[in-house]
């Protein structure tokens, strides 16, 4: 574990924490993918956090796809959602004493979707969010032996939960950014919520032709950081 990361305990669940020397009062919940990945031992994503002041809490969800579900991998009772909603981020939130629309969101591949995904559903309370490669096409995941199969009944249900669906029509997520390399089996859902995004007119920065270098993370992180000064300076 790299330095000022720190395991954590929130809400009888594992998270890793960074909390850097003269941190802004801002945070990003990094949601991990299946490779189930840690940002602590990262040193371009830690750099990156360092760099822009950014406090960061990374849960360790398993294989639960961060949705509204219960998933009896991540808790036999309460959904990923719900536990990162009421618990980890009002635990957040008290700790730093932050203030509303403080926290941002971000993640990798099954990560990246649920970051976009409850950004979409919550946007007052999370108005950036930021995917690497996500998982957007919920739906083509289902069948494969992940959680997913025992979270929805059928592919359509699981379809119906994706990112793309809960796009609002009047009110989104302010700073919205995606990257996704054109050769990743991810591309296809991004370039999917790419065109419904510039449909509907949500604004949005998706880079899907740039092929995925150990800079992605720096370039999201950067995005994010900005993003949330630019909400702390609105609130003013």
């Amino acid at each position: 574990m790299l330095p000022h990361w720190s395991n954590a305990a929130i809400g009888g669940k594992l998270a890793e924490v960074f909390d850097p020397e003269g941190a802004l009062p801002l945070c990003v919940v990094y949601l991990h993918s299946l490779r189930e990945e840690s940002p602590a031992t990262d040193v371009a994503f830690t750099s990156a956090l360092a760099r822009h002041r950014l406090r960061c809490v990374a849960p360790r969800g398993g294989w639960c796809w961060w949705a509204d579900r219960t998933c009896t991998e991540f808790d036999a009772e309460l959904t990923p959602e719900r536990y990162l909603l009421d618990v980890l981020v009002p635990a957040v939130e008290a700790k730093w004493v932050l203030g509303p629309r403080a926290v941002g969101l971000a993640g990798v591949e099954m990560g990246g979707q649920g970051a976009v995904r409850i950004a979409f559903k919550l946007p007052d309370r999370f108005p950036v969010a930021a995917s690497i490669a996500g998982a957007f096409d919920l739906q083509d995941w289902y069948g494969r032996g992940t959680p997913l199969d025992e979270m929805y009944a059928t592919r359509e249900r699981c379809r119906l939960d994706s990112a793309i669906l809960h796009i609002g029509g009047h009110d989104w997520p302010r700073h919205l950014w995606f990257c996704c390399d054109p050769t990743d089996a991810a591309y296809r859902g991004n370039d999917r919520l790419h065109e419904k995004l510039a449909a509907v007119g949500v604004p949005h920065v998706a880079d899907l032709d740039t092929r995925a270098t150990e800079s992605d993370a720096a370039r999201m992180l950067a995005f994010v950081a900005e993003g949330l000064v630019k909400e702390a300076r609105r609130l003013m």
